[in-house]
C-alpha cells in the first residue's frame, strides 16, 4: 500500500539516575563519594533509504522512543549512553514539525539523516558535587526526559520525469510500453491511484525515473479528484511529459485538455509550470485522433507535438530521444 503521509511522535531517552555512593576503608571510615554520573539518553535519528517507498510503517506504529541511559554506579562508574533509535524513510522524504510547520529536514538523497529527538542528559553523582565546602554530599540528581516533539512526514517521489495528464489518457499504457513498470489497465477513470515509477533506459545508455501521476482533473490545484495528493510528486521532476487524448474520449476535445491542464499545473505551483514540458499526442491509431491533433494545432500553432500510439506502440522510439535531449540539456554541469 502506497502512504505517502504520517504523524509520528518522537522521544530522546531518558537521561540515566546519578549514584550517591561512598568508598570507606580502614583508613577513611566517613568514606569518600565515588557516585558516578548517570549516561544520557538515547536519540532518535531519521535515517532515508532508497529501499523503501511508503511511509505505511509510520501509520500502525506511531510512537517511537530512543533507549534510556544506564544508572550511573559506585566506584567511579558512568552509566552507559542509551542506544541511538533509527528510523528509515524513503528517499524524498520531508520531515516538518507539527506544531509549527517548520521544515525540520528534507531527506533527498539516500542515507542522509538527521537527529529528531535528543537524549535527555544523565544525572550527576555525588563525585561531581565534592568541593572544599562540601566534602561528603549525600545526593545525586535523577537524569533529565529526553526531547519530545510530533513529526509530520510527507513523501515527495523522486523521479526525473513526471507524466500527466487526464484519466484514462493512455498514461498507465505508456509507461508500460517504455519500461518494465507493471501498472493497471483499465478502460474507466483513475485506473491509478498511485504514482507508478518505471525505470525508462535511454538511447544514451543512461537511465531515468519515469512516475505515473494519477490523472489530473480541473481544478486539481484546489484539491479536486487526487489533487494535491498527487500534484505534489511532479514538484521535484526535471521533465514533465503531458499526454492528452486525441481520441476524444467522453466527447472531450483535446485542446481544451490541453488548455486546463497547463492551468492547472500553473495555479499549483510557478514553479511547476516552469519546468520543462512535452506535449505528447496519444492514441493516433484511432480514427478521431487526426482531426483532434489538426485542431489542436490550428488553436496552439506554437506547441511542438509528439504523436504516438502507446497501446500499438509507435513513435514511442521518438519520444524516448526527445525526453533524452530534455533531460541531457536540464542536467546539471558535472563536478570537476
Amino acid at each position: 500500500m502506497f502512504i505517502d503521509t504520517a504523524k509520528i511522535n518522537v522521544q530522546g531517552g531518558q537521561g540515566g539516575r546519578g549514584c550517591a555512593s561512598f568508598y570507606r576503608t580502614k583508613e577513611n571510615r566517613h568514606g569518600s563519594p565515588d557516585g558516578a554520573n548517570g549516561g544520557r539518553g538515547g536519540e532518535v535519528i531519521i535515517r532515508a533509504d532508497r529501499n523503501l517507498a511508503t511511509l505505511i510503517d509510520f501509520v500502525y506504529q506511531p510512537q517511537y522512543r530512543g533507549a534510556d541511559g544506564g544508572s550511573g554506579g559506585s566506584t567511579s562508574k558512568q552509566g552507559r549512553r542509551g542506544e541511538t533509535l533509527v528510523l528509515r524513510v524513503p528517499v524524498g522524504t520531508i520531515l516538518r514539525d507539527a506544531d509549527s510547520n517548520a521544515l525540520v529536514a528534507d531527506l533527498h538523497e539516500d542515507g542522509q539523516e538527521v537527529v529528531v529527538a535528543h537524549g535527555g542528559r544523565g544525572g550527576f553523582g555525588n563525585m561531581h558535587f565534592k568541593s572544599s565546602t562540601n566534602r561528603s554530599p549525600r545526593f545525586a540528581e535523577n537524569g533529565e526526559p529526553g526531547e519530545t516533539r510530533v513529526l509530520a512526514c510527507e513523501l515527495k517521489i523522486l523521479a526525473d520525469i513526471g507524466l500527466v495528464g487526464y484519466p484514462n489518457a493512455g498514461k498507465s499504457t505508456l509507461i508500460t510500453a517504455i519500461t518494465r513498470a507493471h501498472s493497471k489497465i483499465a478502460a474507466y477513470p483513475f485506473t491509478t491511484l498511485q504514482p507508478i515509477l518505471g525505470l525508462l533506459e535511454l538511447p544514451d545508455f543512461t537511465t531515468a525515473v519515469i512516475a505515473d501521476i494519477p490523472g489530473l482533473v480541473e481544478g486539481a490545484h484546489d484539491n479536486v479528484g487526487l489533487g494535491h495528493d498527487f500534484l505534489k510528486h511532479i514538484e521535484r521532476c526535471s521533465l514533465l511529459v503531458m499526454l492528452l487524448d486525441m481520441a476524444g474520449v467522453d466527447q472531450r476535445d483535446p485542446a481544451d485538455d490541453y488548455r486546463v491542464l497547463l492551468d492547472e499545473l500553473a495555479q499549483f505551483s510557478e514553479e511547476v509550470a516552469a519546468k520543462p514540458l512535452l506535449i505528447v499526442a496519444n492514441k493516433m491509431d484511432l480514427p478521431e485522433a487526426r482531426a483532434n491533433c489538426d485542431a489542436l494545432r490550428v488553436r496552439y500553432p506554437a506547441v511542438a507535438l509528439i504523436e504516438v500510439s502507446a497501446r500499438d506502440r509507435l513513435g514511442l522510439d521518438t519520444l524516448v530521444a526527445q525526453i533524452m535531449t530534455v533531460l541531457r540539456a536540464t542536467a546539471p554541469p558535472a563536478a570537476t
